[in-house]
């Protein structure tokens, strides 16, 4: 009950906000209690660490202006890229097609290059963290399927430090084949489910600034 009243809640606000900006929504869905947001989805999940991470109040307004521009930048530097934001942070879900093959880890070249477009902007936000979550679809054990998403995790996250992205700013986690995005019913939608997501939010040193509204 007290899950679907928080799904309630957001519900209205997110129709309330329909006419808002990001950094607005942002905003209004913080203050309303990132962290309780956050509890109430599935644990791990991108948007559950999004929401649980918002701040909130005036700060939070600020973190949320930061994270359209950067959100701007990321959509223009990967256009094959699907680029949201997310209360007070952004969700880079890259093209599937070009990411893995079934059963493999390897990056393909069309991803690589996809990540060194990206780096430039991650480099310039220095302020912020990022999670890399890996997953597969459902063929294979579940056993495979953790240790392979776990695989992908980590080469994107290597990947992105070997080019120039602060190690101590990357965070992997990996769900195998419990975290699908499509029904696993149609070899297209496991291709889609053959995925590395990515959260980006503030990492405690833009919090404070924005707290002091120095950002």
């Amino acid at each position: 009950m007290k899950k679907l009243t928080i799904y309630a809640i957001i519900v209205l606000l997110m129709a309330s906000c329909a006419n808002w900006n990001n950094q607005q929504k942002g905003t209004a869905i913080g203050a309303a209690g990132g962290a309780a947001v956050g509890a109430a989805v599935s644990k791990g999940s991108i948007w559950g660490v999004l929401a649980g991470a918002a701040i909130g109040g005036t700060a939070g307004n600020l973190i949320g202006r930061k994270m359209d521009q950067q959100a701007k930048e990321l959509q223009q530097a990967i256009p094959t890229a699907e680029v949201k934001r997310v209360n007070e942070g952004i969700n880079v879900t890259f093209d599937a097609s070009l990411v893995f093959d079934i059963n493999s880890a390897n990056l393909s070249d069309s991803y690589k290059e996809d990540l060194l477009n990206a780096i430039p902007v991650f480099q310039k936000y220095p302020d912020t963290n990022i999670l890399i979550e890996g997953h597969t679809d459902d063929s294979g054990s579940d056993e495979f399927n953790m240790q392979l998403s776990e695989k992908r995790a980590k080469a994107v996250s290597a990947f992105l430090a070997q080019n120039g992205v602060d190690k101590a700013r990357l965070v992997e986690k990996w769900y195998g084949e419990t975290q699908p995005k499509y029904p696993n019913d149609s070899e297209e939608n496991r291709v889609k489910n053959r995925r590395v997501e990515m959260a980006i939010f503030a990492n405690e040193d833009m919090k404070e600034d924005a707290k002091s509204g120095d950002l």
